[in-house]
């Protein structure tokens, strides 16, 4: 039997073009397991786990390429290591990964060196990013949940004493959190 696998970064991406080529592979439909939402350097991923689970001996793991499977190599191997294990095949992009072949064994390294390497390609983009918009003044963090004026509502009416801080929160529209949040924020400041 094949087992499908497919995963996609962020919740934003379609899973259609993986699920699309798996079926081209032949993997039946219900057979395919997907995580959608977790990076590839992530190995605590229930769809991977559900499909790891599923494949018996004289099975195949099916996956478009080695990235979706796994975005550093050691986790790659290990996950390649599992499956010989098992007796369960790895097909990457419709050709069987053979362990026992040093050429299979090769590519395999080499295909897993370069979903490593851009990765790190990614991540070193994204700081980039993130520092040119930082110096830019566009990069502010996560932004209050309460106004200044809200803020100074929920301090007269927690030094008033006539609300608890669940009412609080009840009258701003915010979690108990956010008030216990500004309240302690306020104790250090003043403190």
């Amino acid at each position: 039997m094949k087992i499908g696998y497919a995963r996609v970064s962020t919740n934003g991406q379609d899973l259609t073009g993986q699920r699309e080529s798996l079926h081209a592979f032949g993997v039946d439909a219900e057979n395919i397991y997907v995580d959608q939402g977790f990076t590839g350097t992530n190995r605590t991923r229930s769809g991977l786990r559900e499909a790891l689970a599923s494949c018996r001996k004289g099975d195949t793991l099916v996956v478009t390429k080695l990235d979706r499977l796994a975005r550093s190599l050691l986790d790659a191997r290990d996950i390649a290591d599992e499956l010989t294990r098992k007796g369960v095949a790895l097909s990457l992009g419709g050709s069987v990964y053979d362990p026992s072949d040093p050429v299979g064994r090769l590519l395999f390294n080499v295909l897993g060196i370069v979903a490593e390497f851009e990765s790190d390609l990614i991540r070193m983009r994204t700081r980039e990013g993130m520092a040119v918009a930082k110096a830019k003044g566009r990069l502010r963090g996560k932004q209050p949940k309460l106004s200044p004026i809200q803020r100074t509502h929920l301090f007269y009416l927690h030094d008033a004493g006539e609300h608890t801080q669940v009412e609080i929160a009840e009258l701003l529209s915010v979690s108990r959190t956010t008030v216990y949040r500004e309240l302690k924020r306020r104790a250090r400041t003043t403190g």
